[in-house]
Order: structure tokens, then C-alpha cells, then sequence
């Protein structure tokens, strides 16, 4: 997985993934916003391959405790899971809760010893870093997971310039990555930086359900990346 460019339609309600298969390579399950999630992935009976996002609450999401690493450790058990979302600072050890660094270690290794790929996040909601410091970022996440995304915050079009820029530069050096910025300023990135080398885009099924700032449409997106020829980078 993530050989080439995955569209990934993130859902917290897995009986959507019949509507995405138009157009989404994948489905991004957000456990974290979903009822029941353990219940949905014993259900799932679907067509795409599942990237599982239990996201902790001190990064955006709703995972308010260490127990979700012990629902992504049984989500790796289910045959649909392709890949799993892991912090990056957890698996670097720089958040304060010191059982962090070696739940998600634990966790990396299991997935990895199941043939499940790991994508490390990094989430900044308040800005976009100079592309230098996006660069270290990404080959920091690259380095921790089968995948760095970095999604920060645009609030001006330099933002996403540099994202762009980072993009390339990274994936340049060798570096697998996922790449956006968040918000309106940097909405057009979700398009344009898979031309760059990045692997994995995100877009809701229902647009009223979107899980981040600036996300288009599934259907918007897939339009867009394939009409840029976005999908076709190379190693």
C-alpha cells in the first residue's frame, strides 16, 4: 500500500463505504468519531482496504485515554486493515504522557509484524512551519512509519507554498509522505501536492461530515488529483 497515490474516504460509520468506491482507493476509519468501532470492523464486509485512525485528543481527534491503543491492537487482527495512523510524537516520545512512546512502539511493531503499514502523523493546527522545519518533520515521520503525513494550518498562500515545497524536497530525498495543509488558504494543496510525491489524500463521502478543515468532497477530489495527473508519481 502507498506504492502510488491512495484516496482515502474518511468516514466514522463504515456503511458509507459502498458509496465511495467509485472513488476512493481506501477508506480512512476514524474509530475515534465512530460508534461502536470495534463492532463496525467485525461487520465490514466492504471492497476497499481500511486505513484505521484511532486519533488522540491531545492531536485533534476524539481518543481521550491510551486505550486506543489497545483498539487499534485489535483492529490489526481484521483482514481489511491495510494500514494504521500511529502520532509521531508518540513513537517519538516527546509527549508528556511517558507510556506513550512505548504503547505505540509496541503497537508500530505488532502492525508491522502483521504486514500492516503505518502512517505517522503529525497535526499542527495553529500554522505552517518554515519548509525547512516541514522537511525535518517529514523525514522524522517517514523515518518513524511506512508513511510521514504532515497536516498543518494555511493562513496565507506562503503556507501553501511551502507545504508544496517540503513536499517535493522530501520526497526528493527518498521520503514516503502524505502531505496538505489545512483551511481555505491552503485547500487547493489536497490537489496539488500528490504532483509532489504526496501518497495519500483524505476527503469525507459526505462533505456535512468532513474530519479536518479544507477537505473537498471525495468525488471533487478525485477529480481534481486525476485531472492534475497527481496519482502518478514515482518512487
Amino acid at each position: 500500500m502507498f506504492e502510488e497515490f491512495v484516496l482515502t474516504a474518511s468516514t466514522a460509520d463504515l456503511a458509507e463505504e459502498p458509496r465511495a468506491r467509485e472513488y476512493a482507493d481506501a477508506v480512512e476509519f476514524r474509530m475515534d468519531l465512530a460508534s461502536d468501532p470495534l463492532a463496525q470492523l467485525d461487520a465490514y464486509d466492504g471492497e476497499l482496504p481500511l486505513l484505521v485512525t484511532n486519533r488522540a485528543s491531545w492531536e485533534g481527534g476524539e481518543a481521550d485515554d491510551l486505550g486506543r491503543y489497545d483498539a487499534l491492537s485489535t483492529a490489526l487482527g481484521r483482514d481489511a486493515v491495510a494500514a494504521i495512523d500511529v502520532e509521531l510524537a508518540a513513537l517519538r516520545g516527546t509527549h508528556p504522557e511517558p507510556s506513550e512512546e512505548s504503547r505505540a512502539a509496541a503497537l508500530r511493531d505488532t502492525a508491522r509484524e502483521e504486514g500492516v503499514a503505518v502512517v505517522a502523523s503529525v497535526h499542527d493546527f495553529e500554522s505552517t512551519p518554515e519548509p525547512a522545519a516541514l522537511v525535518d518533520l517529514l523525514a522524522d515521520a517517514a523515518a518513524e512509519g511506512d508513511v510521514g503525513k504532515l497536516a498543518t494550518a494555511a493562513t496565507a498562500p506562503a503556507d501553501a507554498l511551502a507545504m508544496i515545497e517540503a513536499t517535493h524536497e522530501a520526497t526528493a530525498a527518498g521520503h514516503r509522505v502524505a502531505t496538505m495543509c489545512m483551511g481555505e488558504p491552503g485547500r487547493h494543496t489536497r490537489a496539488v501536492t500528490p504532483l509532489y510525491g504526496s501518497r495519500i489524500g483524505y476527503a469525507p463521502v459526505d462533505p456535512a461530515n468532513a474530519t479536518a478543515p479544507g477537505q473537498f468532497p471525495l468525488a471533487t477530489l478525485r477529480d481534481l488529483v486525476d485531472g492534475l495527473g497527481g496519482g502518478d508519481a514515482d518512487d
